[in-house]
């Protein structure tokens, strides 16, 4: 087991905690930039790995990319990725904003292997972080366990791994082998032989209940595959120019400083603008394939909207869902293989927040406007979070459209601490 000491610990190393170590890169804060330290469990950087389909898109501009609205001379910009990749042209000449998928995330591996002064470990999950406490019981740093056994001390940390994901309660006596996440979509599939015939549920009706829906039909070709969706039906997102502009960085202030009930109306009004709808191309191009399936008299896959499973259970080799039809409110079984859930994730912060805030006695994690925990006046490190606080500053904080000026946000914080640290250092203070 070794000990490493840094001044800035990033958990997770995707577009969030990228951002951020380019942003202390540019900063010409070359102390902060050669310790600060990113911890990635995976052995490379992708881009949500397990939804990685060939013709996936994202549904953001490639102008959101991680440094663009903060600095647009930064030399670690999507179009100067595409540059040095010899990929411009091409990527002009189709005319679209809207990136695949799989570029995007070759773009964020050729950033990780970009960076000069702020260092990557791969292979490294963090298992336990606990608080190091000060002389005055206050917090002064943390201690990070790795898996492999080494321990990371840090004065900041910075948590940006995402949220935990969201298995619905009524799944939750399935066997796991069951059971697939949207998250586990491309490994666990990987798994299955493409000769085997698999009867599928995929359960959601958003965006990646509905790439599974469609995957499958390339990935095993035997299967069939039924969606079950509560809602109405499918539907687009909600993309109205006006609208969109509750995606600007400059909307978080408002946002920020609106009163708590405020927040949550908002933020339910803007579900169709990302949780609740698929992208209209996308949309058009799953129905013409029902259609094409239902009029040549090969329907393999179906729809079933306005259905929501109320049980589960295993009986002999299959899966039995109980469906409750919500219009006539009879419920009927349908047998299965394979569950597949689009099912989102977990709203509440991830476990391993809520279990530093225990640590530290914190009943209710608060976040400042530059996304520090709440933890006293005291408190000589910090935590900062990435990705989680979409009820105190909008729906785009799990997007990356804030991504470049939410980075700016929490460097500015960090050298302003380190900047007040000095000051109280030379004035014989505490070190």
């Amino acid at each position: 087991m070794t000990v490493r000491e840094v001044g800035v610990l990033a958990i997770g190393a995707g577009p969030a905690n990228l951002a951020l170590a380019v942003a202390i890169e540019e900063s010409g804060a070359d102390e902060l930039a050669a310790g600060t330290l990113l911890l990635e469990q995976s052995p490379d950087i992708k881009w949500q790995r397990d939804l990685l389909m060939p013709w996936a898109r994202s549904q953001v501009s490639f102008l959101k990319d991680l440094v663009t609205l903060r600095n647009p001379c930064s030399r670690f910009s999507f179009l100067n990725f595409l540059h040095e990749q010899g990929r411009l042209d091409e990527f002009v000449n189709m005319g679209t904003f809207h990136p695949f998928r799989w570029e995007f995330s070759d773009y964020l591996q050729w950033v990780a292997a970009s960076l000069h002064k702020v260092q990557i470990r791969h292979g490294a999950r963090a298992a336990r972080v606990e608080p190091i406490r000060g002389a005055d019981g206050s917090v002064a740093g943390w201690s990070v366990l790795l898996a492999d056994g080494d321990e990371i001390r840090c004065r900041d940390l910075v948590v940006g791994g995402g949220r935990d994901l969201r298995i619905p309660e009524v799944f939750a006596g399935l066997p796991g082998d069951r059971v697939v996440h949207s998250a586990q979509y491309r490994s666990r599939i990987a798994g299955i032989p493409k000769d085997k015939p698999v009867r599928a549920v995929v359960v959601g009706g958003a965006q990646s209940a509905a790439e599974m829906f469609f995957a499958l039909h390339e990935n095993l070709p035997l299967s069939q595959i039924t969606m079950v969706v509560r809602s109405i039906g499918l539907q687009n997102y909600q993309s109205s120019k006006f609208v969109n502009e509750l995606f600007f960085p400059s909307f978080v202030d408002d946002f920020y400083n609106s009163p708590a009930e405020v927040r949550s109306q908002v933020l339910d009004e803007m579900r169709f603008t990302n949780y609740a709808g698929l992208a209209p191309p996308f949309l058009e191009e799953l129905y013409t394939m029902l259609y094409r399936q239902k009029m040549t008299g090969e329907q393999r896959s179906s729809v079933r909207a306005l259905t929501e499973v109320v049980g589960a259970r295993v009986e002999g080799e299959e899966v039995v869902l109980d469906l409750r039809d919500r219009l006539s409110g009879k419920t009927e079984p349908l047998r299965c293989d394979l569950v597949l859930l689009g099912t989102g994730y977990d709203p509440r912060k991830p476990a391993l927040v809520r279990e530093l805030a225990a640590q530290v006695g914190v009943d209710e994690v608060s976040v400042s406007r530059s996304y520090r925990v709440d933890l006293g006046e005291s408190a000589w490190g910090a935590v900062y979070l990435q990705g989680v606080n979409e009820e105190t500053h909008g729906i785009a904080d799990s997007l990356i459209s804030v991504l470049a000026h939410r980075s700016q946000d929490i460097l500015t914080d960090l050298m302003a601490r380190r900047a007040a640290a000095q000051d109280v250092e030379a004035a014989g203070g505490r070190a």
